[in-house]
């Protein structure tokens, strides 16, 4: 009998559970993102630029992706303390805030937009004492932070969480009878394990923010030129029965937000190894 070469695997199926993942990341995320490329052929290059590249059209990129990069910090920055929170002191109503974290998930996006705008607005119970100090929150480029940052705080405070539970106290007291200072130990001891969660968390804000329309639209006024997101204006393009031109549009998004989000993982990457290697 001929030895056989072929390699076999501890876990079964492996043939078939491939074939159904490639099957169903065809059919749900492949197919229709290749129509989206094919559908903007019929503007060709020229028309593809010209639409993609509209004076409108580049102030929603920049408000977009603006609004998310911002959102998306300060979720990395606060959502880190309020995860740090949870996890390491006890306090009344700890559960009760812990569910609240989770309420963004839950809520309708469009509900979301209406308490924030109503909260915001000029005669809101926040919006009224900004405003008089001269900050305009609702109808503003602020305002468009502020529901993509209200969208984004769970993601990072789940990703942040599970990592902080696993990293054991007795690794803290080490350092800290080693003669190392709070400071010390948060910077060599804490952060490089918390730091690849945390740009997870902050790639997957940034994601989810990108995409928002629900929540943005009743707090931004949908102002061209100012408080227009990108998401709106393909929806103002579909409405308008242009297809292509909307396509066109959600094929920058597609791009750009890939290139960012691959910058993102090749940077999670190298501090992966880079703290490994130290």
């Amino acid at each position: 009998m001929l030895p056989s070469f072929k390699r076999r695997s501890i876990l079964p199926g492996f043939g078939p559970t491939l074939g159904f993942t490639l099957l169903y990341l065809s059919l749900v995320v492949l197919i229709p993102l290749s129509a989206a490329f094919f559908k903007t052929t019929a503007l060709g290059w020229e028309g593809f630029w010209r639409t993609a590249t509209e004076p409108r059209v580049v102030a929603s990129y920049r408000l977009t992706f603006g609004a998310a990069c911002a959102g998306a910090t300060i979720n990395a920055i606060f959502g880190f303390l309020v995860a740090w929170v949870l996890v390491r002191y006890p306090f009344p109503g700890k559960r009760i805030v812990d569910a609240l974290v989770d309420l963004p998930f839950a809520l309708p996006t469009a509900v979301a937009g209406i308490a924030l705008t109503t909260l915001y607005s000029s005669r809101g119970w926040f919006g009224a004492p900004l405003e008089s100090l001269g900050i305009k929150a609702a109808y503003s480029p602020l305002g468009v932070i502020i529901a993509l940052t209200f969208i984004g705080l769970p993601f990072v405070v789940r990703t942040v969480q599970p990592v902080l539970e696993d990293l054991e106290k007795e690794v803290e007291e080490a350092a800290a009878s080693l003669g190392a200072t709070r400071t010390q130990t948060f910077g060599r001891v804490i952060f490089p394990v918390v730091f690849p969660a945390l740009l997870t968390g902050f790639a997957l804000a940034f994601a989810r923010a990108v995409g928002e329309y629900g929540s943005v639209i009743f707090i931004s006024g949908n102002m061209p030129m100012r408080t227009e997101i990108t998401p709106l204006l393909i929806i103002t393009k579909l409405e308008q029965y242009d297809y292509a031109g909307a396509t066109a549009i959600a094929v920058v998004m597609l791009v750009a937000s890939f290139i960012m989000l691959l910058i993102i993982n090749a940077l999670q990457w190298w501090s992966g190894r880079y703290y490994v290697v130290r």
